[in-house]
């Protein structure tokens, strides 16, 4: 294994732990995060109010020594209040660029389909192309930027539920459960003192790991994790059967193929390893397909979810040895 790759699990192992400082349990949604980020894609974080969503991000860019902004997704919020415009300045009898909160580099959508399909595409050029257009002009963003759009599982009145394809812009779904009583009873204690994780975040005993510029340099170093001939058919093989079954509607595309290879990649460098192996390519399936299926209207009367249906394309697709 060589120096640089070594350096991307020390830094991992060092941002599980400064994050753990502040989200109280939560390893899971951890690990999802940085697979996110270290693969330099996107995720869909989704949870009931009041589970840190965003201050897991707040977190994330604290210890990764990055950028933050938040938006806060509302039926009124236009595309310009996200990329920003040019404003006419009468002193200098010029255009000023104003820039929008989008040049970060992690930004939280904070409740997304809050917003119509209008605003919600203004992120797509950002997402995919790493610049935004404004007035004919394109301008680049940070090599770090990153989304992490929340949707909040209940109070679906008045919203507007994402396109398809643009939830296939986002690697994985990252699911936030409350915690359990244990975790609960720790948060319940740290708030009758200064320990809050609020307190802790703002207090600076989190250490940033790393420098947004050495992130950058880091990321491709992932590509020395190995991965052999025959995990790649079984990735494959496990989105194409997902196009086939007879519950789902709409399966993955090829986009969904790309992030479950580069997801299992990150989950092996986060278990301490040079190799892929199929046991993460299996726990990797679920978060990147489950938000790219539709089911079909029978198998969801019968009360099957997605979830369930991935766990079987798993069993039928045989795993290579």
């Amino acid at each position: 294994m060589n120096q640089q790759l070594d350096q991307v699990k020390e830094v991992l192992a060092r941002a599980r732990v400064e994050i753990g400082k502040v989200i109280i349990g939560q390893e899971e949604v951890i690990d999802r995060s940085l697979i996110a980020i270290f693969t330099g894609q996107h995720a869909l974080v989704e949870g009931v109010p009041g589970v840190a969503k965003t201050l897991l991000v707040r977190t994330l860019a604290r210890v990764l020594g990055c950028e933050f902004s938040r938006i806060q997704f509302t039926p009124d919020l236009m595309p310009a209040d996200i990329v920003g415009t040019n404003v006419f300045n009468l002193r200098d009898n010029e255009f000023t660029l104003i820039r929008g909160p989008v040049f970060t580099s992690f930004l939280l959508a904070d409740e997304i389909n809050r917003a119509p399909a209008k605003t919600q595409s203004a992120l797509l050029q950002a997402m995919q192309e790493r610049q935004v257009t404004i007035d004919r002009e394109t301008h680049i963003l940070s090599p770090n930027f990153t989304v992490f759009a929340t949707q909040n599982p209940v109070e679906y009145e008045g919203t507007y539920p994402l396109p398809e394809a643009q939830k296939d812009r986002f690697m994985l779904k990252i699911t936030m459960s409350p915690p359990n009583r244990e975790q609960e009873l720790i948060l319940a204690r740290r708030m009758l003192g200064r320990e809050s994780p609020e307190a802790v975040l703002q207090s600076g005993t989190i250490t940033p790991v790393i420098t947004s510029e050495a992130l950058a340099r880091l990321r491709p170093e992932l590509e020395g994790i190995a991965i052999r001939d025959e995990l790649v058919a079984y990735i494959v093989d496990l989105v194409r059967a997902s196009r086939n079954h007879e519950g789902i509607l709409v399966g993955a595309g090829p986009r969904a193929t790309q992030s479950l290879l580069l997801a299992s990649r990150a989950f092996a460098a986060l278990a301490g390893r040079d190799f892929v192996t199929p046991d993460d390519v299996r726990t990797m399936c679920v978060p990147i397909l489950e938000h790219r299926l539709v089911l079909r209207p029978e198998f969801e009367i019968e009360g099957i979810s997605v979830r369930e249906l991935i766990e079987k394309l798993m069993q039928e697709v045989a795993v290579p040895r």
